[in-house]
């Protein structure tokens, strides 16, 4: 009987009512084709021999196509959950898809179809206006999400968790795809071609210490000899998607753990996984930023990976001690 009850209360918190969202249209249509896409890409792989800096043509589609169609569903549900401002934050959703995920799909998938390096490509003039479109559809996805994350701090649909973990989700995916805009700085010996009058073929690299395209980790390509911008780029990225399946774990968890029904407590653990996760993402950006693989961090680097460690589990350890010390004040005396 409280189980079901404590079913109840949280299906009531979270302004679901039992029901699904109303997922944002343009959004699920483009995940449903990055699905498409990522099939297709992966069909490539399997049938197309050439290859860009040692990988296979189709493997960078492939990979966007998966992260562009995580975060257009993502962002879709996002939407759907909320009853405020619904005309605003369904036109950001569009304006995603049209100025954002098709530009930069678009000529991500171009570029592999012609066998040519698509990002930090300036060999050609058309290749400098590629990389100036997908340069320019980056900093609209950029300042939009950032307007859907203020937005979805007014929103009270959804329980405090919740409502806490999706612009914290957001804001902290808006810094790890911020950290996309210093791999287009040029490298040192880039900015000495320029100095010198000539007209490097690249600009730009996510390499630190090691050129692009040398040996990397399966699938992901990350590079093994030196520093990888991409690390924190991806994690980052993705606490779009983790921190609100925390707080959708945690309110599952609620109805057999007492110490977590009390909202205020999956708030603040909500809260402290956000700190965590960006505090990890500025960490793996520290790394890579001093030329060091992501599997050879020197001491200096797993010393600060144990402080935030040990900093979110002892600050989690006190939120739920604190519970547990309000649910004995709460108890009556036996």
């Amino acid at each position: 009987m409280v189980t079901l009850t404590h079913a109840r209360v949280r299906l009531r918190d979270t302004g679901g009512g039992g029901n699904p969202p109303r997922l944002h249209g343009p959004l699920a249509r483009c995940a449903a084709a990055m699905a498409l896409l990522a099939v297709v890409a992966a069909g490539g792989l399997l049938l197309d021999e050439r290859t860009v800096l040692g990988e296979g043509v189709w493997l960078k589609p492939l990979k966007f196509a998966v992260s562009f169609g995580l975060y257009a569903i993502t962002l879709a549900w996002m939407i759907g959950l909320m009853e405020r401002r619904q005309r605003a934050l369904r036109r950001i959703g569009t304006l995603l898809v049209v100025l954002f995920i098709v530009p930069e799909m678009s000529v991500i998938t171009f570029q592999a179809v012609r066998g040519e390096r698509s990002h930090f490509n300036v060999s050609s003039a058309f290749d400098d206006v590629l990389v100036k479109a997908m340069g320019g559809a980056a900093y609209a996805g950029w300042a939009m999400t950032l307007l859907l994350g203020v937005l979805l701090l007014w929103q009270r649909r959804v329980d405090r968790p919740m409502a806490w973990a999706l612009p914290l989700g957001l804001f902290v995916s808006l810094a790890g795809m911020s950290v996309g805009y210093l791999m287009t700085t040029p490298t040192a010996a880039q900015q000495r071609a320029l100095d010198a009058g000539q007209d490097p073929p690249v600009l730009g690299a996510h390499g630190v210490g090691v050129a692009d395209g040398g040996p990397g980790l399966p699938l992901t390509g990350w590079a093994v000899g030196g520093g990888d911008l991409r690390v924190a780029h991806f994690v980052g990225l993705h606490a779009l998607q983790l921190l609100p399946l925390v707080a959708v774990g945690l309110g599952m968890l609620a109805v057999r753990v007492p110490l977590l029904r009390g909202q205020g407590t999956r708030t603040a653990l909500v809260i402290i996984c956000g700190a965590g996760h960006a505090a990890l993402s500025a960490l793996l950006l520290w790394q890579a930023r001093r030329g060091q693989a992501l599997l050879e961090p020197d001491r200096a680097t797993l010393v600060a990976g144990a402080c935030v460690a040990g900093a979110v589990v002892a600050a989690a350890g006190a939120v739920l001690v604190a519970a547990a010390c309000r649910a004995g004040r709460a108890s009556p005396d036996r």
